[in-house]
C-alpha cells in the first residue's frame, strides 16, 4: 500500500459558512447524472470539470465558484457524483458513515460521467480541470493518463504517494496552513516527489485559514475572504497558462 498523504474527509469538511449570491448556471441530466453547467460570455473550447467537495456541485457556494470560473472564459461542468445525496443532507451522527459509503458509487460512476461531459462539449480532451476536496483522486488519475492539460486541487483528500509518482500534467495545489487532512508533512512529501520527478507544479499556501477555506470560508472575516478569492484567481491564472 502506498503511504497516505491526504486522508479521508473528516469533521473539518462538515463546517463552514453558506454564501449569498444568485447562481446563473443551469442543471442538465448528462447520462443520468445531474450536472451544473455554467457558460462563459463567449463560446470556448476551454473547459473546467469541477469535481466538488462533499457538499456537491449544487451547493450554492460551489455554484458561485463555478460561475466565477465561467466568467473568466471557461465552460464549467459540475457533475453531481453524489446523486442528490451530498453531505448537506446528512445529520451530524451519520456524516462519517456517509463519507465511508459515498466514495464507491462516485468511483463507479466516474468513467461514464467523464464520457458524458466530454460529449456535451466536444469529442476530445478536456483543456483543464479543477477539484475541491472529495474528488482529488479523480483529478490525479486524469492528470496521470493524459486526459487533461492541467489540474488543480484545493485542500485535497484521498491521496497517497502513488498519485504524485504517476503525475504527468501540471498541477496546482491550493492549501491551508492548518489542514488535518493534508498536513504540512504530507505537503512537503508531495513536493519532494514532484521535485524528484521534475513535475510542473505550483503551491498556494494560505496562512490563517483551515481546510475548506476555498469553498466555505467566512466572507465576513478578511483573511478568509481574501484567501478564498485569491485561491480562485490563482486557479484561473494557472489554467490560463496552459490553454489557448
Amino acid at each position: 500500500m502506498s503511504p497516505t498523504l491526504a486522508s479521508a474527509p473528516g469533521g473539518c469538511c462538515f463546517s463552514g459558512v453558506k454564501h449569498t449570491g444568485t447562481p446563473v448556471g443551469h442543471v442538465e441530466d448528462l447520462g443520468g447524472i445531474l450536472t451544473y453547467i455554467s457558460d462563459p460570455p463567449a463560446p470556448t473550447q476551454k473547459v473546467i470539470l469541477f469535481l466538488a467537495d462533499v457538499w456537491g456541485p449544487l451547493f450554492v457556494n460551489n455554484k458561485l465558484i463555478q460561475d466565477y470560473f465561467a466568467s473568466c472564459g471557461y465552460t464549467v461542468l459540475g457533475p453531481d457524483y453524489f446523486f442528490g445525496d451530498s453531505v448537506m443532507n446528512q445529520s451530524d451522527s451519520h456524516r462519517q458513515v456517509w463519507i465511508d459509503n459515498a466514495r464507491k458509487p462516485a468511483i463507479n460512476a466516474f468513467p461514464c460521467l467523464a464520457r458524458c461531459c466530454k460529449r456535451k462539449i466536444w469529442e476530445g480532451e478536456y483543456q483543464v480541470l479543477c477539484w475541491y476536496c472529495f474528488g482529488a483522486s479523480f483529478v490525479m488519475d486524469l492528470c496521470s493518463d493524459g486526459s487533461v492539460v492541467a489540474g488543480a486541487l484545493a485542500h485535497p483528500a484521498f491521496l497517497d504517494e502513488s498519485h504524485f509518482e504517476k503525475l504527468d500534467r501540471p498541477l496546482l495545489l491550493s492549501c491551508a496552513e492548518e489542514d488535518h487532512t493534508f498536513p504540512l508533512s504530507s505537503r512537503r512529501r508531495a513536493e519532494d516527489i514532484m521535485v524528484a520527478r521534475k513535475s510542473t507544479y505550483y503551491f498556494q499556501v494560505f496562512s490563517g485559514v483551515k481546510h475548506g477555506f476555498a469553498v466555505r470560508g467566512d466572507p465576513a472575516i478578511d483573511i478568509e475572504r481574501w484567501a478564498k478569492e485569491e485561491s480562485a484567481k490563482g486557479i484561473v491564472s494557472w489554467f490560463d497558462r496552459f490553454t489557448v
